[in-house]
C-alpha cells in the first residue's frame, strides 16, 4: 500500500516547480530576463529548493500538524524590465496560479482513466493511477486558491496592486516592504495555530469526489 505522503511529494514537487517556472517564462516573454539568466528557468528541483520553506518548515509542520505546508524558492523577477511593467506584472504574478489550475485539471483527467463504469456503477480500476492524479488535482488547486489569496508577496496580492492608482504606487511599494514579512508570518501562524489547511484539504477532496 502506498504511503498518502509518497503521493502528496509526487503532487507537490512538480507542481511547485512549474509553479515557479511560469512566472519566470513569462516574464521573460514580457522582456525580463532575470530567472532565465539566474538559472530558473529549468525543472531541476535542486535549483528551486529553500532549506527553509522547502524543507524544514514542512518537516515541523508534519510532525506538530500533521499538515504540510511549503513554498519553493521565489523566481526572481525585475518588473522594471517588463515592456509594460504595471500590466504585464498582473500577468507575471498570475502565470504560477494558472498553470496550477491546468495541473489540476489534468489530475481530473487522470482520475477519469482510472475510472471504469461497471453495471451502471463507477468502480476504480487502477488506484495507483486514481490517486496520482486525485493527489495531483487537488494540490494544484490548494496552491491556486491559496496563492490567489491578495495577500503580499502571494500572487493575488498584484490584483490590488494593479487596481491601485498609479500615483499612489510608490507609497504602497513603501509600506508593502515594511508589512510583508508580518503578513507573511500572519499567514504561517494562521495555518500552524489553526486548522484552516486541514479544513480546506477535506473539503477540496470532497468536492473532487463528488465531481469524478
Amino acid at each position: 500500500m502506498v504511503s498518502q505522503w509518497v503521493y502528496l511529494v509526487i503532487a507537490i514537487v512538480p507542481s511547485v516547480i512549474l509553479h515557479e517556472v511560469a512566472h519566470g517564462y513569462v516574464a521573460n516573454y514580457f522582456g525580463d530576463d532575470t530567472a532565465k539568466r539566474a538559472g530558473r528557468l529549468t525543472l531541476n528541483p535542486l535549483a528551486h529548493i529553500d532549506p527553509f520553506g522547502t524543507v524544514l518548515l514542512p518537516l515541523i509542520m508534519i510532525f506538530t500538524v500533521h499538515f504540510a505546508f511549503g513554498y519553493a524558492k521565489p523566481v526572481p523577477v525585475n518588473t522594471a524590465k517588463l515592456r509594460n511593467p504595471r500590466t504585464q506584472a498582473l500577468y507575471v504574478s498570475l502565470a504560477g496560479p494558472f498553470v496550477n489550475i491546468v495541473l489540476s485539471a489534468a489530475g481530473w483527467i487522470v482520475c477519469h482513466f482510472a475510472i471504469t463504469s461497471v453495471g451502471g456503477q463507477l468502480e476504480i480500476t487502477n488506484l495507483v493511477l486514481f490517486n496520482v492524479g486525485f493527489y495531483f488535482g487537488i494540490i494544484n488547486m490548494f496552491l491556486a486558491i491559496f496563492n490567489l489569496l491578495p495577500i503580499p508577496p502571494l500572487d493575488g496580492s498584484a490584483i490590488i496592486e494593479r487596481l491601485i492608482p498609479r500615483s499612489k504606487i510608490p507609497a504602497y511599494y513603501h509600506f508593502r516592504a515594511r508589512a510583508m514579512p508580518f503578513m507573511f508570518l500572519a499567514v504561517l501562524g494562521l495555518f500552524y495555530f489553526t486548522n484552516l489547511g486541514t479544513n480546506v484539504f477535506n473539503d477540496l477532496q470532497n468536492w473532487w469526489l463528488n465531481t469524478l
